[in-house]
């Protein structure tokens, strides 16, 4: 058959050559043809133009004589010279044979120009002009004469190429007609031909394609028919077995994933490090087919990777204190491969087990000095034949790394097996990780609580405790001022004030801490009955205006006139206010002023105390209620204070049900609104 094809195509191809050179000839003649048909176009065009020069020369010398215009005169000596310069263009683009009649015409062309220039040097009308034009007008019909004959020529030779090329063309193109037709004919003989010995035998094969593709797995094709068709055939039929091959593959590969799968399920079920390894560890082994499973993680300076879990297929999973007897993975191996991104394959391990043999390929020191002693022992105890050894981790250090072995060497790994491993060791290492540092955080947020309660615990114990001497030294400086130890002097009492302002100043660090240990322990929580704030707020000016005078600082207040009556706790919103009132004083410059306000607003009750003072910084505003945070310009400019005021105004109005915001401008003053919500009508005000 490869016989025949060849036979009949290659006389197919030398006719489509042939054709195709006969083409590529005739259009390489004809395209000559016309080229030197072109090339004769310029001297034509040139040759009318010499002649269209000479009438206007012989125009302007007549126009001339007759008239005696002198401007005839200067525009004929103004082209007199054209026609030649025309003529040397001709001589340049003709033709050899036309190089002789261009010669002749520009011999006859002096002969008229010198006759013409007689006669624009002569008077208009005289005799002398009249003898030189009867001598002038057989001169120009020379040239006439040369000139037109030129022209015919040419154009008698541009005719006749352009004919011989449309003759050439039409005789060529009857020619390769006829070579194409017997091509055709050639082709439908061996088409036909061709077609009889191939369409059994391919439409056999096409059949069976169909059933292969419509799902009929065992359908095969007949090899019958040319070589050629048989070799096809065998093609499709080898096609369908590793078809079959791969489908067998591909089930295996959906099962096995769909089981390691479920086993990373019941991986991710607990947040267990020990858990997670048992679950792992027994799936892995279970999933793969499995004669052994190792689980190393590293240890905390990550020098080794101790084996933490081993599963066999026979006794399950072993002790602990058995698989940590396992021989460990030197870290260098780990890290190694951990770093390539690569599972390592180790087959044919009996040849490494006898002594220690270099493993080619292999990373770290086993590729070096072949394995440690204790490898090669417990490998020859538990009779393994091949492992898949891969790293896990998250991030650059590998945290372990999973060994799935098996003893036969009639169950090689496939790579489906090799892959399947290499997922689920990666999701082990996921949920690992996730274990760990659950772990990690369960351990440290214990630790936090405690120390947190251990703080608390002594913050309040502290507080309990200089309440007691505090409250001694208070008394006793009272007695002091009441001079019934004798009278003092100026300078004592003056002392004394010192001392009591700064056990004042004690006391309410005191009752910040106290208050703060309460929040902090859930104990804090608010008496709430009726409360006028409109009192609320004449009695805590009235009692901040005298260190507001002392520091010259003005204080205003703005009230409703009728009752602002809430349900809150009159002791804690007092101090709500002392604290307000108390900073916007100390923070306010000379000559500032202190405003509060109070009114009711879209059904709620709006508290602000607003000041000229420093202001606080825009980025340190959202830090402002945290526990002893302070503004940084407040420390810079050394005022004091203890940073837990605005934190137990925010928890006494939040408990209240209500909301602290903050309005600040740095060296503009700041504002400070509570936003709290109004008893129902009908509650009466117990005076605070």
């Amino acid at each position: 058959m490869a016989r025949r094809l060849s036979l009949a195509f290659g006389l197919l191809i030398a006719v489509l050559l042939v054709v195709g050179a006969g083409a590529l000839a005739m259009s390489r003649v004809a395209d000559d043809m016309h080229t030197r048909s072109y090339r004769l176009q310029p001297v034509l065009r040139e040759n009318v133009r010499v002649r269209d020069q000479v009438t206007r020369m012989n125009r302007a010398v007549r126009t001339y004589l007759l008239t005696g215009d002198a401007a005839a005169r200067s525009s004929y000596r103004q082209m007199r010279d054209e026609p030649f310069a025309t003529l040397a263009h001709a001589r340049r683009v003709a033709p050899a044979w036309a190089l002789p009649d261009l010669a002749a015409q520009e011999r006859r062309l002096r002969v008229y120009v010198r006759l013409a220039d007689q006669q624009a040097n002569s008077s208009p009308g005289s005799a002398d002009a009249r003898r030189l034009t009867a001598e002038a007008g057989p001169r120009l019909a020379d040239f006439d004469s040369a000139n037109q004959r030129l022209e015919a020529r040419l154009t008698r030779d541009m005719q006749r190429l352009e004919d011989g090329a449309d003759r050439f063309l039409d005789g060529s193109t009857v020619a390769i007609g006829i070579l194409l037709a017997a091509g055709g004919v050639l082709a439908l003989f061996t088409a036909v031909h061709t077609t009889r010995a191939l369409t059994g035998p391919l439409q056999s094969t096409a059949a069976t394609l169909g059933r292969l593709a419509s799902g009929e797995h065992s359908a095969r094709a007949r090899e019958a028919g040319p070589s050629e068709i048989r070799a096809v055939a065998r093609a499709v039929n080898a096609l369908a077995d590793e078809s079959g091959r791969l489908r067998a593959v591909e089930q295996e590969r959906r099962r096995l994933s769909q089981a390691a799968r479920e086993t990373g399920i019941r991986i991710r079920d607990r947040l267990d490090v020990d858990y997670v390894l048992d679950t792992a560890c027994t799936g892995i082994g279970e999933v793969l087919a499995a004669d052994y499973v190792f689980i190393l993680l590293a240890e905390d300076d990550g020098s080794a990777f101790p084996v933490v879990r081993v599963w066999s297929a026979e006794r399950g999973l072993l002790p602990e204190d058995e698989g940590r007897s396992t021989p460990t993975l030197p870290a260098d191996v780990v890290r190694d491969h951990y770093r390539r991104g690569t599972v390592w394959l180790i087959t044919d391990m009996p040849r490494y087990v006898s002594d220690a043999t270099p493993m080619p390929g292999a990373p770290g020191s086993f590729g070096r000095d072949g394995m440690p002693v204790e490898n090669r022992t417990a490998a020859a105890a538990m009779r393994l034949d091949s492992v898949v050894i891969t790293p896990i981790g998250v991030g650059e250090e590998p945290i372990g790394a999973v060994a799935v072995a098996r003893t036969s060497a009639d169950r090689p790994w496939r790579q489906v097996d090799i892959e399947i491993a290499e997922s689920m060791a990666s999701g082990l290492g996921r949920a690992l990780h996730t274990a760990l540092l659950y772990e990690q955080e369960s351990t440290l947020v214990e630790k936090l609580r405690a120390l947190d309660k251990a703080k608390s615990d002594f913050l309040s114990t502290v507080s309990h405790e200089l309440r007691t001497p505090l409250t001694s030294i208070v008394g006793y400086i009272e007695l002091l001022k009441d001079e019934e130890t004798g009278p003092l002097t100026p300078p004592q009492l003056r002392m004394l004030d010192v001392v009591d302002r700064n056990a004042n100043r004690l006391r309410a660090l005191i009752e910040d801490l106290l208050t703060l240990s309460r929040i902090e322990s859930g104990a804090f929580g608010s008496r709430k009955e009726p409360v006028d704030l409109c009192r609320l707020v004449a009695s805590a000016t009235d009692a901040i205006r005298p260190a507001a005078d002392a520091a010259c600082v003005g204080v205003e207040t703005h009230c409703p006139r009728r009752p602002l009556v809430l349900e809150a706790d009159s002791d804690q919103l007092d101090r709500v206010l002392m604290n307000l009132l108390s900073n916007a004083v100390k923070f306010t410059p000379r000559g500032g002023k202190v405003t509060v306000r109070a009114e009711a607003r879209d059904g709620q009750a709006v508290l602000s105390v607003s000041d000229t003072g420093i202001g606080i910084p825009a980025a340190e505003q959202e830090k402002l209620f945290q526990r002893f945070f302070r503004a940084s310009n407040a420390t810079e400019s050394a005022i004091p204070g203890t940073g837990l005021g605005l934190t137990i105004v925010r928890t006494i109005v939040e408990n209240h049900g209500g909301e602290m915001t903050v309005d600040s401008r740095e060296g503009n003053g700041t504002t400070f609104t509570a936003r709290l919500p109004i008893s129902p009508p009908g509650g009466a005000a117990v005076p605070p």
